[in-house]
C-alpha cells in the first residue's frame, strides 16, 4: 500500500506527526469546491443513490460526517433522513470555517445539492437545503481515532482516512472507529482517494496513504456487510492521485 514516491512520507509518517491547525479550509475549498468538479458528481450519484435506497424514512437518526474539513456534501446526502447531522471536524481553523459557512453558505452549494436532489424523491421535501443544513448540522470538535461506538444511525466519511497519514495500520484504524461509530446495521458511505502520494494546501504538504479498491474493500468487510466499492476515473483536480474510490454498506 505504500507509494514510495509519497509526499512528506518521512518527515511526517503519522497522524500525530502533523499540526492540523495549518489546514487551510478556506484554500481547500477555493480549489476543490467552488464549483461541482465531474469526479464529485459521481460520487454524489452514487452516494445519494445507496441513501435514497437504505435510510429508513419513517426514523429521524442521528447522522455523523467524520472529517468534514471544506465539504459540506456528504451531509448534505444524509439531509433528508437525519434529524441532526454532527459535523465532525478536528481542526479549529476548518470548524470557524464551517461555523461561516452553516451561517451564509458559499454561492456553489446550490449546484451540489441539485446534483443530490435531482430525481430522486426522497430528497423533493426539502425546499431551502441550505437553510436546512444551518439548523441541523453541529460542528463537534472531534479525532476520528477517539470517536466513540455505537452512537449514530447512518454516516459519512469523505477523503479522510487516508489523507490523515502514510501509515496502514492507522488507515485501517480510521475505517475501523468510523464504522465503529455507527448504529448495528446503519448506512454508511465514505470516499476515498485512490493511489493518493500526498497533497498540499495553500503551499503546505499533508500526508497520504497510498490505497486501493481492494484495500478499502479489505478493511470494511472486517466491519461492515452489503459492502460495494466502486472505482471513479480520474480527473485530475490536483496531482498526486489516481482516481477516486466510493464505498458503501452497513455496519455489521
Amino acid at each position: 500500500m505504500v507509494d514510495p514516491d509519497s509526499i512528506a512520507t518521512a518527515a511526517h509518517p503519522g497522524n500525530a506527526d502533523i499540526d492540523w491547525e495549518e489546514f487551510d479550509a478556506a484554500d481547500y475549498f477555493e480549489h476543490n469546491y467552488m464549483s461541482l468538479h465531474w469526479e464529485d458528481a459521481q460520487v454524489i450519484r452514487l452516494v445519494a443513490d445507496f441513501f435514497a435506497r437504505t435510510a429508513p424514512p419513517a426514523r429521524r437518526p442521528r447522522a455523523i460526517d467524520v472529517g468534514t474539513g471544506a465539504n459540506l456534501y456528504p451531509a448534505m446526502a444524509m439531509l433528508p433522513f437525519a434529524s441532526e447531522i454532527v459535523l465532525y471536524e478536528r481542526a479549529r481553523t476548518s470548524r470557524l470555517w464551517l461555523g461561516e459557512q452553516l451561517r451564509q453558505p458559499a454561492a456553489s452549494w446550490p449546484e451540489f445539492w441539485a446534483s443530490i436532489s435531482g430525481g430522486r424523491p426522497a430528497y423533493d421535501g426539502i425546499v431551502r437545503p441550505l437553510e436546512q443544513l444551518g439548523r441541523t448540522a453541529r460542528v463537534t470538535k472531534g479525532n476520528l481515532f477517539e470517536l466513540d461506538p455505537d452512537q449514530y444511525d447512518m454516516g459519512t466519511m469523505f477523503f479522510v482516512a487516508e489523507s490523515i497519514t502514510t501509515r496502514d495500520d492507522e488507515f485501517q484504524r480510521g475505517i475501523g472507529c468510523f464504522v465503529g461509530a455507527l448504529t448495528a446495521g446503519a448506512p454508511f458511505a465514505a470516499a476515498f482517494m485512490r493511489k493518493s502520494s500526498g497533497y498540499f494546501v495553500a503551499g503546505r504538504p499533508f500526508p497520504a496513504c497510498y490505497v486501493t479498491e481492494d484495500d478499502v474493500a479489505r478493511c470494511l468487510s472486517e466491519v461492515a456487510t452489503q459492502v460495494e466499492v466502486q472505482v471513479i476515473g480520474s480527473q485530475q483536480l490536483r496531482d498526486g492521485y489516481d482516481g477516486m474510490i466510493v464505498a458503501h454498506g452497513h455496519k455489521r
